[in-house]
């Protein structure tokens, strides 16, 4: 099981001591986030106004803001992901058969350039013109 860590942390002014799983660098990160939103909301016209309640809600309302944006966005990065690796899923099957294709288009040019040299091997005879000619084998 994973170290609990502690620390002192310093949000609107008052220090707090929090714990959890996740190092003491993070709880500190956590804290300034807090302290940044607090320093946001509280320019918010009226905020001075505003019951302890009413600021804690409407921080509590900026929280959720952010966290349902962040999962919207993150929920787009997913599926513009799962298209992505569908795009390339395709793409790898297309060079794929390409390569197959290539690979038989190889073959039959080698097995053409091999029949092509045991034609040119087959023994020459003279002409009665002087010239080489090939006797092609005669088949019984």
């Amino acid at each position: 099981m994973a170290k609990k860590n502690t620390a002192d942390v310093l949000i609107n002014g008052k220090v707090y001591t929090i714990s959890g799983y996740e190092s003491t660098a993070y709880l500190q990160k956590v804290a300034t986030y807090l302290n940044e939103m607090e320093e946001k909301v509280a320019v918010t016209e009226g905020y001075a106004r505003l019951t302890a309640d009413e600021k804690q809600l409407l921080k509590n309302m900026n929280l959720a803001d952010v966290y349902f944006k962040a999962d919207a966005a993150r929920e787009s990065l997913e599926k513009e992901k799962e298209q992505k690796d569908r795009e390339l899923y395709s793409l790898k099957h297309d060079l794929m058969e390409r390569i197959h294709e290539l690979e038989a288009q190889l073959e039959k040019a080698q097995k053409q350039t091999s029949r092509q040299g045991v034609e040119n091997r087959q023994p020459r005879t003279a002409h009665p013109t002087g010239r080489n000619v090939s006797h092609p084998e005669q088949k019984l």
